[in-house]
């Protein structure tokens, strides 16, 4: 599978000889390209909503011989509502922030816990009233040259394929990828400051992000979804004994193609742990994560590839000492945290709308989706991996568009679990649903 996804990025290349255009202004290649125009104040944002009918319960973790039971049911949600601003104090200093209610709300609620851990079925008082409001960006940017710029503040970590464009027009299904949510935060955003700008010319052009924030904690590292729980959000302030250095490089030489990479590092992971001394008997806790990605769009297609993996050390100490957190701990017990994850995925959509020619025919995107993910592909010597951490899934379904900023979605979704086949039966039930929704993303008001 490394190399269909590695094949499906680079077809891209010479695809674009046949599309491309011959010019492309410094304007369109420049990442500071969006803040472009004379406006002073825009108000915007984006959301999301939708309802899906499955054919599994619950809980794959049940101890179950077969995974999930077969349970028929339906669920509705809005993942998330997101306000967004900008505001320039003058063409060089610009204010921007973003403000996510995630899944209704807060409040205080009880939770029937399920799915991913020993205490299923039990009762626990939460919080959040099925979501939270979170600030997922706030920054400001002082732009100086299309080379080089600096942002200062809560800022977006450009790290995989849907960090980097995590509205939900920029994705096919109803959900996000599930591979790149399971095993770390998404949308994920950490405090820091962060260097960025556009060089080269005509079809050398790249775009570069480089960034020190804030690192992930341990405390928060799992079997179900690695490093996803160590995102520090629990407290008033971050530790930065240990910053995380991140940096991203993208090509945008040729209209419609990019293709990228990222990468994520922390010398000693362990030093942001809620008590300093947690993890100081296993030394060093380096974190590591990589990923290439590419996307090609034309009047014709829309193609995507992303692979994305990883590695933590010591994470048979970690898992040992997370083991024994009180019961009061707001992480849970979920052992054995493994040292390496992986995910991939490709992408197809074509705009039936081009192909007819006809500009009365809706703006309909017919597409496939295939994805892997595993949180638990590299174990240390002595810990054992649950199957059902693995898995296999197709998504195939329909956008429409009837404006360019709002999208209408209808999907089916297969994963196979326990096994790393595309097609076969592993002995572990199916899980298979049906999902609708709709989403927007655009600025509302600029002046």
């Amino acid at each position: 599978m490394y190399r269909i996804i590695t094949l499906c990025i680079l077809a891209l290349l010479p695809l674009t000889t046949v599309f491309a255009q011959n010019k492309k202004s410094d304007e369109y290649q420049s990442v500071t390209s969006e803040y472009s125009g004379n406006w002073r104040f825009r108000f915007g944002g984006y959301g999301e909503m939708y309802a899906s009918w499955k054919d599994y319960g619950l809980n794959r973790w049940n101890g179950s011989t077969v995974g999930n039971s077969k349970k028929n049911h339906a669920q509705i949600a809005i993942p998330r509502f997101v306000l967004a601003l900008d505001y320039k104090f003058s063409s060089k200093w610009i204010l921007g922030a973003e403000i996510e209610f995630e899944s209704g709300g807060v409040g205080t609620a009880y939770e029937l816990e399920t799915g991913t851990g020993s205490e299923n079925g039990e009762y626990e008082q939460e919080f959040e009233k099925g979501g939270e409001v979170a600030l997922e960006q706030f920054h400001i940017t002082r732009l100086i040259t299309r080379e080089f710029n600096v942002r200062v503040g809560h800022l977006v970590l450009p790290v995989g394929l849907t960090n980097a464009h995590h509205e939900p027009t920029n994705f096919f299904g109803t959900t996000r990828p599930e591979g790149e949510t399971t095993i770390f935060p998404s949308t994920w955003h950490e405090t820091g400051i962060s260097f960025f700008g556009t060089f080269g010319k005509r079809y050398s052009t790249f775009n570069y992000q480089a960034m020190v924030v804030a690192g992930l904690n341990p405390n928060g590292f799992s079997k179900y979804d690695w490093v996803k729980g160590g995102r520090q959000n629990l407290f008033e302030l971050d530790n930065f004994t240990s910053p995380a250095w991140v940096a991203r490089l993208d090509y945008v030489g040729v209209p419609g193609l990019r293709i990228g990479g990222s990468f994520y590092y922390i010398n000693d992971a362990g030093g942001n742990a809620d008590k300093l001394n947690t993890y100081t008997s296993l030394g060093k806790i380096p974190v590591t994560i990589w990923n290439i990605d590419g996307e090609y769009i034309n009047k014709y297609f829309i193609m995507r590839g992303n692979i994305i993996s990883g590695h933590v050390g010591k994470a048979a100490g970690i898992t040992r000492i997370n083991n024994s957190y009180s019961k009061l701990s707001p992480y849970g017990r979920k052992a054995p945290f493994a040292s390496g994850a992986l995910t991939y995925s490709v992408d197809l959509g074509v705009r039936v709308k081009s192909l007819v020619k006809s500009e009365k025919f809706p703006d309909v995107i017919p597409f496939a989706h295939y994805e892997y993910y595993n949180p638990q592909q590299v174990m240390d010597e002595g810990q054992t991996a649950d199957a059902r951490c693995q898995v296999s899934m197709w998504r195939m379904g329909l956008n429409w568009k009837p404006l360019p900023n709002l999208v209408v979605k209808a999907d089916f979704t297969t994963r196979q679990i326990g096994t790393q086949k595309v097609f076969g039966t592993t002995g572990f039930n199916s899980e298979n649903e049906f999902n609708i929704g709709i989403a927007y993303a655009g600025w509302f008001f600029k002046k």
